[in-house]
C-alpha cells in the first residue's frame, strides 16, 4: 500500500503508529489519572455531637460574660457572679470531650443567638441563660441516651441560675414548662415484643401515643427489670419507688412542720401524689410490673429533727433517679422525665438545697478534662480561674 506521496509503507511504519497512538493514550490516560478527584463533602456529625458542641459553645460564651460581670462588682454581687463562673465552668468540662477542642472548633456547632453583648450586662446574661436552657432541654428530648441526660441537667441548671440571677436583676424570671400532666391509663396498650423496654431504642407505639384502646391479653407479659439494670423499666421502678418513698417522707415530715413550711411541704405533698400516679402510669404504658408500695420507710434521726433538710435531701434524691429515665427513655416518656427533672431541682431549691452544676448526674469533676485557659486571661479573673477546679457535686 501507499501512501499519499506514493511511497510504499512497510510493517515497521505500520509499528511506529501503533507506539505512537499507545503512547498518546498512555499519556492521556496518566493524565486523567493525576488529576485529583473532588473531595466529598464531610458527612454531617450526629445530632447528639451538634447538640453537644453548640451547648459548649454557648457555655463557654455564657462563662466569659459572667467573669467580665465579676471582675466589674464587688460583695454579694461579686459572690453570685462568680459562683456563675463556677457553674458554668463545670458544665463545659462535662461538655468538653477528653482532648478535644473547645466549641470554636468543633464541627456542627451552631449558633443559638445567645451570643451577650460586650460588655456583658446583668439582664442580657439572664435572657441568654434562659434561651440557652431551653434549648438544651428541647435538644434533650431529641439527643441519644447519655448525651440527652447530660444536655437535660446543664440546661436545668442554666435556667435555674438565670432565675436565681433575675431575682437579683428585678426582672421576670424564665417561664419553665410544667412538668406534663397527661397520666396514662392503666389499660393502654403496650408493645408485646419488648415487655421490658431493654433501652431506649426499644420504643414502641405506647411511648408516643396516649389514646389507644385497650389490649388486657398483653398483662401476662409485664415483668419487672432487677432495680440496678440499665434498662428503661428499672428506671421506671425506681422512679415510682422514690416518689413514693418521697411522699411517705412528706406526710411524716408535715407532722413537725410550722407554717409556712407546712404549707409548703403540703402542696409539694400533692404534687409527689401526682408524680406517683403518673409515673406508674407510664410503667403500665410500656408494659411493665408497677412495683408494690411499701407500708413504710426508715426515717434517720437527722429527718424528724430537721424536716425542711430532710425534705431537701428527699427532693435531691429524686434527680439522679429522673436523669436515669431521661437516658433510658425516648418520646412522651422522655418529655415528662426531662420536666420532671427540671421541676424536682426548683423544689430541691425551694428547700434550701443546691441541686449542683448538673442537676441528674452524680459527678466527679476529678475525671473531667480541664478547660484550655485563654490566652489573654490577666490577673484580675482570680475568681474565674479558681472555678477551672471546683468542689464535686
Amino acid at each position: 500500500m501507499n501512501d499519499d506521496s506514493g511511497r510504499k509503507r512497510t510493517p515497521a511504519s505500520y509499528l511506529r503508529y501503533g507506539l505512537l497512538a499507545l503512547a498518546a493514550f498512555l499519556v492521556l490516560s496518566l493524565g486523567f489519572a493525576l488529576i485529583p478527584r473532588e473531595s466529598p463533602a464531610p458527612a454531617a456529625p450526629p445530632f447528639s455531637e451538634q447538640a453537644r458542641a453548640a451547648a459548649l459553645a454557648q457555655t463557654l460564651d455564657l462563662r466569659a460574660a459572667s467573669q467580665q460581670l465579676a471582675e466589674g462588682s464587688s460583695g454579694a454581687r461579686r459572690q453570685l457572679f462568680s459562683h456563675t463562673v463556677t457553674l458554668l465552668t463545670t458544665q463545659a468540662r462535662a461538655l468538653l470531650l477528653p482532648g478535644g477542642a473547645t466549641a470554636t472548633s468543633a464541627p456542627g456547632a451552631a449558633s443559638s443567638g445567645t451570643a451577650l453583648p460586650r460588655p456583658a450586662t446583668l439582664p442580657a446574661l439572664v435572657a441568654a441563660l434562659s434561651t440557652s436552657g431551653k434549648e438544651l432541654l428541647a435538644h434533650a428530648e431529641k439527643a441519644d441516651g447519655g448525651m440527652a441526660r447530660l444536655l437535660a441537667a446543664v440546661g436545668t441548671a442554666q435556667l435555674l441560675q438565670a432565675t436565681t440571677l433575675a431575682q437579683v436583676a428585678g426582672t421576670p424570671p424564665p417561664a419553665v414548662s410544667a412538668p406534663v400532666t397527661t397520666q396514662r391509663n392503666a389499660a393502654t396498650a403496650c408493645s408485646v415484643t419488648s415487655p421490658s423496654s431493654n433501652s431506649a431504642q426499644s420504643g414502641n407505639s405506647a411511648a408516643t401515643g396516649g389514646d389507644a384502646p385497650p389490649n388486657n391479653s398483653n398483662e401476662s407479659t409485664k415483668t419487672a427489670d432487677p432495680s440496678d439494670s440499665a434498662t428503661l423499666a428499672a428506671a421506671l421502678n425506681r422512679v415510682v419507688r422514690t416518689e413514693v418513698e418521697t411522699v411517705y417522707g412528706y406526710q411524716v415530715a408535715l407532722t413537725r412542720l410550722a407554717a409556712p413550711a407546712a404549707d409548703q411541704a403540703r402542696a409539694l405533698l400533692s404534687t409527689h401524689e401526682t408524680l406517683v400516679g403518673q409515673a406508674e402510669a407510664y410503667t403500665r404504658a410500656h408494659c411493665v410490673s408497677v412495683p408494690p408500695r411499701e407500708p413504710g420507710y426508715t426515717l434517720g434521726t437527722s429527718f424528724l429533727q430537721k424536716p425542711a433538710a430532710g425534705l431537701a435531701s428527699l427532693e435531691a434524691g429524686t434527680l439522679p433517679v429522673y436523669g436515669d429515665l431521661v437516658a433510658l427513655s425516648e418520646g412522651e416518656t422522655r418529655r415528662w422525665a426531662v420536666t420532671s427533672l427540671v421541676a424536682a431541682a426548683q423544689r430541691t431549691m425551694r428547700w434550701g438545697s443546691d441541686p449542683g452544676p448538673v442537676p441528674g448526674i452524680v459527678l466527679d469533676t476529678a475525671l473531667l478534662p480541664e478547660l484550655p485557659e485563654p490566652a489573654e486571661t490577666s490577673p484580675r479573673q482570680t475568681d474565674g480561674g479558681a472555678a477551672a477546679t471546683p468542689a464535686a457535686q
